[in-house]
């Protein structure tokens, strides 16, 4: 414990330097603002800014590149509460109790909440990274294709309560985010599946981001216009000094629950190799509703449901870094371009890395705690701002909506087709939300679906066919059975009620 204590010490100092504590600063403000804008997230931002980091040593080009992966991360609940567009995956669990907090004129405490969330999320996470780091790599590694499906079959578990008590429309809208999901090449066979007309733009499949924008951008916005009739609305959304310290105290009474679940479980499934932040949201928001004493008041703007995903996207960040150090199998997207980062710097991730250079492993782990602490400080600065905004009326709001969901889904794809994907993505969602079905089961099943597929079909070539795979395993069994639990558990509390009825 000393020795580790020491190294960290060591490399505290080593992130403080000037060069490195200014690169963490700009990091973080520049990761805030990308994962803020629809469109782009992490593995975009990472992506375009890795060429600029070779103008300054490797150690401080990673820490640099890790800022702004921590700012992204926090960044991505900006869009998700003022606009109701998911900058990327990881934020779209965000959306479903930040904006109808938001729209009650409470955008200051859903901004405080995610904040403080993200903090304690990250700093968690920092310290079970520090103090774990090698048992939990030998942990990640022990998980194959039927422990990862058993666990999306638990994360599918957590959110079929998520339409609310109608269970037929909630299995409808999670088939439906399936199909669209198994939409392109097969990745086993290689054979194109559901190319609708034979349109080329269907072979690359449809994107959660096409989806996401489309849904929660244009669709939400023509709900909304619906509901005003055109009128000239506006959000009340005020802040004073006094109201934000006012918000601090009600976020860390009301939200613990959901940031203790987030940044524990966000960590171990950031851990996961491929698994990454958005599975980690995903399951910490549908785990914070199944244990709260209140699940009704999720969806319409209860912090809880903002601090379980939030908390558990950072945490996950930070937990996808510990396999692609100390293992080099990186843990989600952004690591993976990380991992491309320090072999080109010359460094070579696994084990031996903790031996061969100490100062760099240590100064970068360093770099998450002020990292950290630059990302809350950052984001509260600017949270005035973000609540201006929102005082915008929505006449205004509109339309900016629109064009940054077009520009954003454009930067990200560079492709009509996809662009005119979302317009039917929105309009479809606007039809669905009229006849009241729950929106977000399929866009987490598109999300988890890629996943979920072919992991469930490697297992089966594994045993042959033979589905016990998934029960005989010694870490995947356990999981499989908890998950079958939760899933038939809503389906029988229903059947349960329709029979009292009857006999009522």
């Amino acid at each position: 414990m000393n020795e580790i204590l020491s190294h960290l010490g060591d490399g505290m100092l080593v992130s403080i330097q000037p060069l490195n504590l200014m690169l963490i600063f700009v990091g973080v403000a520049v990761g805030l603002f990308i994962g803020a804008m629809p469109g782009l997230g992490s593995v975009n931002g990472v992506a375009i800014l890795l060429p600029i980091t070779f103008l300054v040593p490797a150690g401080s080009a990673i820490i640099f590149l890790a800022a702004i992966y921590y700012g992204a991360m926090y960044g991505g609940a900006i869009s998700s509460i003022t606009l109701g567009i998911p900058g990327a995956s990881t934020a779209v669990a965000t959306t479903f109790d930040g904006r109808p907090l938001a729209l009650q004129g409470r955008a200051s405490l859903a901004l405080v909440t995610a904040a403080l969330a993200s903090f304690v999320g990250g700093t968690v996470a920092n310290v079970l990274f520090t103090l774990f780091a090698p048992v939990l790599a030998t942990v990640a590694l022990s998980f194959g294709p039927p422990e990862i499906f058993a666990l999306m079959l638990l994360a599918f578990a957590t959110f079929v309560g998520l339409g609310g008590d109608d269970i037929p429309k909630t299995i409808f809208s999670i088939c439906f985010g399936l199909v669209l999901a198994s939409v392109g090449f097969d990745q086993i066979s290689g054979e194109p599946r559901l190319v609708l007309f034979e349109m080329d733009g269907f072979l690359q499949g449809i994107g959660f981001l096409v989806l996401a924008i489309g849904v929660y951008g244009i669709g939400e916005m023509l709900w909304t216009i619906e509901q005003t009739r055109g009128e000239v609305t506006t959000t009340n959304a005020n802040l004073t000094v006094k109201g934000m310290f006012s918000d601090l105290r009600e976020a860390s009474q009301r939200a613990w629950k959901g940031t203790v679940i987030g940044s524990f479980l966000g960590f171990f499934v950031g851990v996961l190799p491929a698994a990454g932040a958005t599975p980690g949201s995903l399951m910490s928001y549908g785990v914070a509703k199944m244990v709260s004493r209140r699940p009704e008041t999720f969806g319409k703007g209860n912090p809880d449901g903002i601090s379980a995903p939030e908390s558990a996207n950072n945490s996950a960040s930070t937990g996808a870094m510990l396999p692609m150090l100390t293992l080099g199998i990186p843990g989600s997207p952004t690591t993976a371009i990380l991992l491309g980062g320090m072999v080109i710097w010359g460094l070579t991730p696994g084990p031996r890395l903790f031996i061969n250079e100490t100062e760099f492993v240590w100064g970068l782990i360093g770099s998450f705690y002020i990292s950290n602490v630059a990302a809350l400080l950052i984001n509260l600065a600017f949270i005035p701002l973000f609540v201006w905004m929102l005082r915008m009326p929505f006449t205004i709001l509109a339309p900016m909506i629109f064009v940054l969901s077009i520009a954003g889904g454009y930067a990200a794809t560079r492709n009509m087709h996809d662009i005119w994907m979302m317009v039917v993505f929105g309009l479809g969602a606007f039809f669905l939300r009229k006849l009241d079905y729950p929106l977000a089961p399929a866009v987490l099943a598109i999300v988890l679906g890629p996943i979920a597929e072919p992991t469930l079909r490697q297992s089966l070539l594994l045993s042959s066919g033979d589905p016990s795979i998934f029960f005989t395993r010694p870490i995947a069994g356990p999981i499989t059975v908890i998950a079958l639990i939760l899933i038939f558990l809503p389906a029988l509390q229903f059947v349960r009620r329709r029979r009292r009825k009857a006999m009522a």
